[in-house]
């Protein structure tokens, strides 16, 4: 950093595939005008535009909370305050990949619920997909609107040593993390519009609007005029703020279990001026919870009987009843034969080499090389339920290796990636740290929308490969390039 600007030249690449530099240090085509516009800068300026931005969020209350901290303080998303640039040709092969693997997927749920041709092609293991937490078998046969089962999806990308984007993993329960997209970018607008001029951006802000569209189109056909809300656990859960921020963008109610009820098959949504019919669920609640009469009997987040209208038809759900088998890391292994299967097609975004447990012979190879994998739950989110091998104490090892040997069925293994870096603003100067990338994927069963952009999340410790909000990571805004 000399006196007057913002100095690049003394980045550390850190022997890691860099978003902005080549592996020389020269700056990427497309990244030349930011670093242009950063190197007119003092230290000053941009740490006075970080500070602005913090009090950005706090100010419109962009917070999330921490579920497993037990003050249940709430907090703002630490913003990088350095935006990350793809450009539209590495963006389409994006679009193409997760299209393939949205349409695969939704294929998929909708066999293992019906024919299960897949089960009985031997491609899976039947007891795989069978005995999954996430399958739900009393849904088997039932049909849901135009065949729709992944309304909403968040896949995590991660770029590899050699530039190569990945599927990380696929969320397709109730993916968050949308409201922070539309709201980075508004915030870094605000306090640094000049960076916009220097680039033909693709906007985000249409999200809310794709969504609702998504909502409507996946009505039940008595529905003519659908009203649609937004099922929240509660202002204490993690991604409240998101939740509020949607219903609030698309205009409609958000509400909780105990604001709707059940007569005469047909969910309603107590109001003050009496009783409205409900026609579309857009649910931010798992399985387990939404109804006390079919699932989890102590949850007091759900609406007792909600269950028994769905099977009928009489209301919809997003995302559908079940969608958790999909959810599953065990099952993430096998998207690429899932694709084979359905459409006939090799997988444009490849899957990260993933070892399942529950199979005797790569059980064996994760034992042996436990120090060298990360090592995951199968159902846990959040950076929870997982093991960094080389960066893991001989007590830790020692520990996962019991839970593999007593739940194999309980945990997948992967290689150490060494993910990609990007500059981010570290107290007066440039510092490399790792990141990946959440788009966001509509469904409606004829049309699939991918909101240009998506969630860049980066690890904010120095050297951590572990990149969510829960365990200290932050977010900058993404660009695509027109």
């Amino acid at each position: 950093m000399n006196a007057g600007t913002t100095e690049l030249t003394a980045y550390d690449l850190g022997g890691f595939w860099d978003e902005m530099f080549d592996a020389d240090g020269h700056v990427r085509e497309h990244y030349a005008p930011l670093a242009r516009r950063l190197a007119t800068l003092s230290a000053q300026d941009v740490t006075r535009r970080q500070l602005a931005a913090e009090l950005s969020f706090q100010a419109r209350g962009i917070t999330f909370a921490v579920n497993q901290d037990p003050s249940g303080i709430e907090k703002i998303i630490p913003f990088d305050l350095i935006p990350r640039i793809i450009t539209a040709e590495e963006w389409q092969r994006i679009e193409r990949g997760l299209e393939q693997r949205v349409r695969a997927l939704n294929l998929f749920l909708h066999d293992v619920y019906h024919e299960q041709k897949i089960l009985r092609s031997g491609l899976i293991p039947p007891e795989l997909i069978l005995g999954a937490r996430g399958y739900r078998r009393g849904f088997r046969g039932v049909e849901v609107p135009r065949g729709v089962y992944t309304h909403i999806v968040g896949s995590d990308l991660v770029r590899d040593a050699s530039g190569e984007f990945y599927v990380l993993e696929d969320n397709l329960r109730t993916p968050s993390g949308v409201s922070y997209v539309v709201e980075n970018r508004r915030v870094l607008k605000r306090v640094w519009p000049q960076l916009f001029t220097d680039h033909d951006v693709r906007p985000v802000e249409g999200y809310p609007q794709d969504l609702l569209d998504v909502l409507r189109a996946v009505a039940q056909p008595i529905a003519h005029e659908p009203t649609i809300v937004l099922l929240t656990p509660g202002v204490h859960n993690s991604a409240f703020f998101e939740h509020a921020f949607l219903a609030k963008a698309m205009g409609i109610e958000m509400v909780e279990g105990s604001d709707l009820f059940v007569d005469d098959a047909t969910v309603y949504m107590r109001t003050t001026s009496g009783r409205q019919r409900v026609d579309v669920i857009y649910r931010r609640i798992d399985d387990d919870f939404l109804d006390p009469l079919a699932l989890r009997p102590d949850s007091l987040l759900g609406v007792p009987g909600l269950l028994a209208t769905y099977r009928m038809g009489r209301v919809s759900v997003a995302n559908a009843v079940g969608t958790g088998v999909a959810d599953d890391k065990a099952v993430y292994a096998y998207v690429p034969t899932i694709i084979k299967y359905y459409l006939g097609e090799d997988e444009i975004l490849p899957n990260v080499k993933t070892y399942v447990a529950a199979d005797p012979v790569e059980r064996a190879y994760i034992l042996e090389h436990i120090g060298e994998l990360v090592v995951k739950s199968v159902n846990e989110s959040g950076g929870y339920g997982m093991l960094i091998g080389p960066h893991a104490p001989a007590s830790d090892r020692e520990e996962y290796r019991r839970r593999i040997e007593a739940d194999p069925r309980g945990y997948i293994a992967q290689p150490t990636l060494a993910l990609s870096r990007h500059p981010s603003w570290q107290h007066d100067r440039l510092d490399g740290r790792h990141v990946d990338l959440r788009p966001f994927i509509l469904f409606s069963g004829d049309e699939v929308t991918i909101t240009p952009g998506g969630l860049t999340r980066v690890a904010l410790r120095r050297g951590s490969l572990v990149v969510n909000s829960s365990q200290g990571g932050g977010a900058k805004d993404t660009w695509v390039l027109s």
